[in-house]
């Protein structure tokens, strides 16, 4: 836990470093990382920026939060195709601020209002690139001025999610994109060698859920990682993975997240639905 600790105030200080604006709180939680009285565990962290209007959530709050299934609206605050190639599970997304540019995009209070029927006491929690994405920070102060009396931030966002262990779901279009712009990626169906041979989406490779076993390079994962079916030269390479449902493919995914890939995705749908989405796209021309 010392050693822990310590790499925990190592990370947070250079952070402070790149950041001098939240320098001050950082390094306070650097030198209580160091004493053990406070933040020993990094999913407890969070980052308070001066000004900041909203209260910023850990990652462990939010893992709660999300286990409990509580009366939230997780909101993932990027564009549209960014959260279909990866969102936190359960979050929702709504269309642009009409008139904005890219550099200053930022989501539509107006729709948000639809997606909590006009309960402006609901809480939210808000979402985007991490410590230094400004998107959710921008909502946050809109939908404020709008009226709503419980909004939360997790700013630590979509990378530090990942680096924690979490996975991402993928949508249809997200799918489709990656079928269109990265040949890299690993494609890697969960279900039984049987259904896996019967058929499955072009260039797949089967990595069987009743496979899995307990604890780190164990069972079907350590075979895949011998065998060439898993990235071992590079673990930021995105790794998607379907089955016949979302919890079969989850499975699979959050095994392969706790032994350090950190690109992993899982589609929700049924592996049908998976190849409907890619013939889709095979019949469209390649996006820019």
């Amino acid at each position: 836990m010392c050693k822990l600790a310590s790499l925990v105030g190592t990370l947070i200080v250079a952070v402070a470093v790149v950041h001098p604006a939240t320098s001050a709180r950082v390094r306070a939680q650097a030198t209580s990382s160091h004493s053990g009285s406070t933040g020993s565990d990094i999913t407890d962290a969070t980052l308070t920026e001066p000004g900041a209007t909203t209260r910023n959530i850990s990652t462990g709050e939010l893992r709660k939060v999300l286990a409990a299934g509580e009366a939230i609206l997780l909101l993932d605050t990027r564009p549209h195709l960014e959260w279909s190639l990866g969102h936190i599970p359960g979050a929702q997304n709504v269309d642009p601020t009409p008139g904005l540019t890219n550099a200053m995009y930022t989501a539509d209070v107006a729709k948000v209002e639809r997606l909590t029927g006009g309960d402006k006491s609901r809480r939210l929690v808000l979402y985007c690139n991490g410590p230094f994405c400004g998107k959710s920070k921008r909502v946050s102060e809109e939908l404020l001025k709008a009226g709503y009396s419980n909004v939360q931030r997790y700013q630590l966002g979509a990378p530090v999610w990942r680096a924690l262990g979490g996975v991402m779901v993928i949508e249809p279009d997200g799918v489709a994109h990656v079928a269109q712009q990265d040949r890299t990626a690993v494609w890697l169906d969960a279900r039984e060698a049987d259904a896996f041979a019967r058929g499955t989406v072009p260039g797949a490779r089967n990595l069987r859920r009743s496979g899995l076993r307990p604890g780190k390079d164990q069972g079907e994962v350590k075979a895949a990682k011998d065998d060439g079916r898993l990235p071992v030269n590079d673990h930021n390479t995105r790794i998607i993975v379907f089955g016949q449902n979302g919890a079969e493919a989850r499975a699979v995914a959050e095994a392969l997240a706790g032994e350090a890939f950190h690109n992993v995705s899982f589609f929700e749908g049924s592996v049908e639905s998976l190849r409907a989405a890619l013939e889709a796209a095979a019949a469209k021309p390649p996006s820019r």
